[in-house]
């Protein structure tokens, strides 16, 4: 069922009519939302109708972030504009959506019950054999290489570009091993933006999952510069759907005691696969731009890690296109999201060059300012980190969550 608070009928009839009169609930009054929403404790989605004020779905939905993570909120207004949608996404709202376009208020819904579905079936830890960034305090880097998550909820952020450029980065000209791993497996892309032939992909271990060890995972690996080894995504998306929880986690394994950094890309998505990967990870770079949907997917991606238990220490986040003149500021960003930002990567039209000829900037043009960008948050967070940065990074909270 769908909560619907709407103080116009005939708006709220309209609506009933869009979910569906049989499976919408519709309330007017701001008690009687309340009631519901602390008797229907299986409710996923409610929908806050125009005629809502400002401050009252700011109100409410602070409220479900903290009681109620699991239910979804999405605000419709008659005009959007900026300050509202930032508001409202600084106050857990998960979408702002014009409540003329029936189309964008169903799909907006549809992701955010999907988001809900998610969070209530995350799964616990079960069987982890590597130290991840969940562990309860912080204590000294474990043994092994460091396992670096490029995560993004967000399609055409940079997810990629950055994982690919931090890789390079780090590798610094062999000076470091570094396996990068395209864990995107429906979509990946590191293979297309470094022209590599995908002979090989993590396609390829799916018959000896049970028992793949390092000279197996070293026979999947395409060699790209030295020191950085590349595992590819599988060519046909349906080979994903064979990839197992366990065979990731085995992977990232094996490739942590082969390397001194292990760099991965991940889809946009809380997939079961994903979570293995974020389950093994010892520090999350998250990537958005100065755009509302991406903060607003930043913020929901936040609150999903807080669900998860992994450590705000842990969290990076990385504002990719930063000089964009968008009429948001970096503290704009800061804001809406709550978090710092550590490493910003300047906005150029090199960078789309680089990919469409395949080779990224970090390796065609090493003094470019985004490939200094790269260099620089690779050299501040694992390279060479300083106690400022550091702290920095945990002015959040440490410990769990």
């Amino acid at each position: 069922m769908t909560i619907v608070y709407e103080q116009w009928q005939q708006q709220a009839k309209q609506l009933a009519t869009l979910f569906g009169i049989e499976e919408t609930h519709v309330v007017s009054t701001a008690d009687s939302l309340v009631e519901l929403v602390n008797t229907e404790r299986a409710e996923q989605l409610v929908v806050l109708g125009p005629s809502t004020p400002l401050a009252e779905a700011v109100g409410f939905s602070e409220q479900c972030r903290v009681r109620r993570p699991t239910l979804g909120v999405v605000l419709l207004r008659q005009h959007l504009d900026v300050n509202v949608m930032t508001e409202a996404i600084r106050a857990g709202v998960r979408e702002v959506v014009d409540a003329n376009d029936p189309a964008a208020i169903l799909a907006a819904c549809a992701r955010s019950q999907d988001l809900s579905r998610q969070l209530e079936a995350k799964p616990k830890l079960n069987g982890q054999t590597v130290p991840s960034a969940r562990t309860p305090e912080d204590g000294p880097e474990p043994m092994g290489g460091q396992v670096i998550t490029v995560f993004a909820a967000k399609g055409g952020v940079g997810k990629t570009t950055t994982a690919i450029n931090l890789a390079v980065a780090l590798a610094d000209g062999g000076r470091h091993k570094v396996c990068l791993m395209d864990l995107d497996l429906a979509f990946g892309d590191v293979a297309i933006l470094t022209q590599l032939s995908p002979e090989r992909t993590i396609a390829d271990a799916i018959p000896v999952a049970d028992r793949i060890d390092e000279t197996g995972l070293r026979s999947l690996l395409a060699p790209y510069r030295s020191g950085l080894d590349v595992l590819l995504a599988p060519v046909q998306p349906a080979a994903a759907e064979d990839i197992g929880r366990q065979l990731i986690s085995d992977l990232i394994q094996l490739a942590r005691d082969a390397f001194e950094y292990v760099v991965i890309d991940t889809a946009s998505a809380f997939s079961e696969q994903m979570l293995a990967a974020l389950d093994a990870t010892h520090h999350y770079l998250l990537v958005t731009t100065p755009e509302i949907p991406s903060l607003k997917n930043t913020r929901v991606t936040l609150d999903m890690f807080d669900l998860l238990d992994y450590r705000k220490a842990a969290r990076t986040l990385v504002l990719n296109r930063a000089d964009s003149k968008v009429g948001l500021s970096s503290g704009d960003v800061e804001k809406i999201v709550r978090m710092p930002i550590v490493g910003s990567i300047p906005s150029s039209r090199d960078v789309p060059v680089a990919a469409n000829a395949g080779v990224p900037l970090t390796v065609s043009s090493p003094s470019h300012p985004v490939s200094q960008a790269y260099k620089d948050l690779a050299t501040r967070l694992f390279l060479n980190p300083n106690v400022a940065d550091l702290q920095k990074r945990s002015r959040f909270g440490r410990g769990r969550g």
